[in-house]
């Protein structure tokens, strides 16, 4: 079975992933971790063709090593073009030397505690696309506006 591509759904050179990548700062680390899957916000940034994040010991340092196969996820919506995107890159987890990392990469953790351990996801596969939003004036509207996001 094969499913079919919606109409008007533009898939995104690698250039232009890598541009959104390099313009977000938060994405979403999938991995699987104890035969489940598990998905982890960090905050990120892009260094020589690859994303890198911090973090300390625990599910996502453990669930990335060593070179485990790992997905990282970012999105967002343009209001002035009326245009929702998404980038996804598949890779390779490893953990590299702090020093090994330079100094002006922004990687400042957001949560308290030490994070001494660089992840760097080498990207083997990169995809991404954008398509226009079918009811764009919802997406512009607060989110306390009842129709936005109603499953009543």
């Amino acid at each position: 079975m094969t499913l079919e591509e919606p109409a008007g759904v533009e898939h995104l050179a690698k250039a232009q992933c890598w541009e959104l990548l390099k313009g977000q700062v938060v994405g979403r680390l999938g991995v699987v971790s104890a035969g489940h899957p598990e998905i982890f916000p960090v905050n990120y940034a892009v260094h020589n063709g690859s994303v890198v994040f911090r973090t300390a010991a625990g599910t996502k340092l453990s669930a990335s090593m060593p070179n485990a196969q790992v997905v990282f996820e970012i999105d967002g919506y343009d209001p002035h073009a009326e245009q929702a995107w998404s980038v996804i890159l598949r890779g390779s987890a490893q953990e590299v030397a702090a020093r090994v990392e330079p100094d002006g990469l922004p990687l400042q953790p957001w949560q308290a505690g030490a994070k001494n351990h660089f992840i760097r996801i080498n990207a083997q596969h990169l995809s991404g696309r954008r398509f226009k939003v079918s009811e764009p004036d919802i997406w512009a509207t607060p989110l306390s506006d009842p129709r936005r996001a109603s499953f009543e």
